[in-house]
């Protein structure tokens, strides 16, 4: 355990502000939560082909409680349900794998024909809860998260891991595989991947969602792909081949006729593998130079936005409407993409102060922001504010940082947290304290 002071050590809006100053952390902080129509948390935002009723989002969150064949269960939909209670008007739904080689794990939801009409009843649930709870929901919207797990795939029924991978990779091979002797999926295969996603799109079109998102973020294949200096042939090296897995999804989709708008989360910035030194805090592994990462410097120490910003320019010029900004994958530096003082077993103690995390997402988020214009921005990485979250979320959308705020193990601790902040309730800080 670090000695960093947690968010729930400051009692007053004005100790915590005094405490970002002293301490030299850049993060946007009002003093008082407005909860009047007037409320910038509240206003819709209208950018390009989205409308949305307000400024917050429910991010993908994995419920791994789908049953064998990838349809929703029970429990699936009571999680739908309570998006839909949240007082969110954007649910980013949740990561669905494209093909069984691809879950996560063999309880993920699945996207394929035979499972549309489980797809409709978790869209239904939502909608029909939020409108049970707030009585219109024409100003909400929804999406599910594209994927393959790539060699974070566990799809066989025993849970045992598949890794799936489009490059080698000196520190990640070791601990999450494949073998060296597995091979690499072939260009061919891939545009056979792009396939899938298609027909992915194709399912949740017709099971009425607004709009899907191609997960490029937390060590996913898409993810992967963006990093892949060191492969040859159509999928690797130059930053056109690096990026064309999801440019060739995104076209296809958009030539299509499905109606669909389009969303990518992006892990827009990295860095190298960390791992516990003597005293157990997080050390980068290496110093050296290693082209494995998007968004970074030629180390991999230092954030580069330069590509990360191209992309983007392509994705909004060719028709995507919502960016979700995150960072790194919890498999390589979980403090860059999950800021949080404690570790989870078996993890390193953090280097940094949680706080100098969050202002990196909000950071980055505001520079892609300006630097991309007329895309829909969501932020990430604000739970662990705690019950300084709505006083951050609403400065931070104030002064145009970020379009949207988006939580996800906030929900999970507190499903109501949304409403009771749009609506002025005192916030229940036992279960804030739950996400920590």
């Amino acid at each position: 355990m670090s000695d960093y002071p947690s968010p729930s050590q400051f009692t007053t809006a004005a100790e915590f502000s005094s405490y970002l100053s002293s301490a030299g952390i850049d993060i946007p902080f009002d003093g008082a939560v407005d909860t009047d129509g007037n409320s910038p948390l509240a206003q819709p935002v209208s950018r390009g082909r989205f409308e949305i009723g307000n400024r917050w989002a429910i991010l993908p969150l994995e419920g791994s409680d789908s049953d064998v064949d990838g349809n929703p269960t029970d429990r699936s939909i009571g999680r739908w349900d309570a998006f839909g209670r949240s007082g969110a008007k954007l649910i980013w739904g949740e990561s669905a794998a494209v093909r069984n080689d691809g879950r996560s794990s063999p309880a993920q939801l699945l996207i394929a024909p035979a499972t549309t009409g489980g797809l409709r009843r978790l869209r239904e649930a939502a909608v029909s809860a939020h409108r049970e709870e707030f009585g219109d929901a024409e100003d909400l919207k929804l999406g599910l998260q594209l994927t393959h797990s790539g060699r974070l795939s566990h799809p066989p029924p025993s849970g045992e891991h598949a890794p799936v991978t489009v490059r080698r990779h000196p520190h990640l091979d070791p601990t999450l595989g494949p073998p060296s002797d597995q091979p690499l999926l072939t260009d061919g295969q891939l545009y056979e991947l792009i396939d899938d996603y298609v027909t992915a799109a194709e399912v949740v079109a017709e099971a009425g969602f607004d709009f899907v998102d191609l997960k490029a973020c937390h060590g996913s294949l898409g993810h992967e792909l963006l990093g892949a200096f060191e492969r040859p042939g159509e999928f690797g090296g130059s930053f056109d081949n690096r990026t064309r897995f999801l440019r060739t999804i995104v076209d296809r989709v958009r030539s299509g006729s499905l109606g669909l708008k389009l969303g990518l989360r992006l892990s827009a910035f990295d860095t190298v593998i960390h791992t516990a030194g003597e005293d157990g805090v997080g050390r980068p592994i290496t110093s050296e130079p290693a082209r494995y990462w998007f968004g970074t410097d030629e180390f991999g120490l230092e954030i580069d936005l330069s590509e990360p910003i191209r992309l983007l320019t392509i994705m909004r010029d060719v028709g995507v409407d919502l960016i979700c900004v995150t960072g790194s994958s919890p498999y390589n530096s979980w403090h860059l993409q999950r800021p949080a003082l404690k570790a989870k077993p078996g993890e390193y103690t953090t280097p940094e102060n949680p706080l100098v995390g969050v202002a990196r997402h909000i950071g980055v988020t505001r520079r892609l922001r300006e630097s991309v214009p007329g895309i829909t921005t969501v932020g990430s990485g604000y739970s662990y504010l705690q019950r300084w979250l709505p006083n951050v979320a609403q400065a931070a959308v104030r002064t145009g940082m970020t379009d949207l705020v988006g939580i996800a193990r906030m929900h999970l601790a507190y499903p109501r947290f949304i409403s009771d902040v749009l609506d002025g309730r005192p916030l229940e800080t036992d279960a804030i304290e739950k996400a920590f």
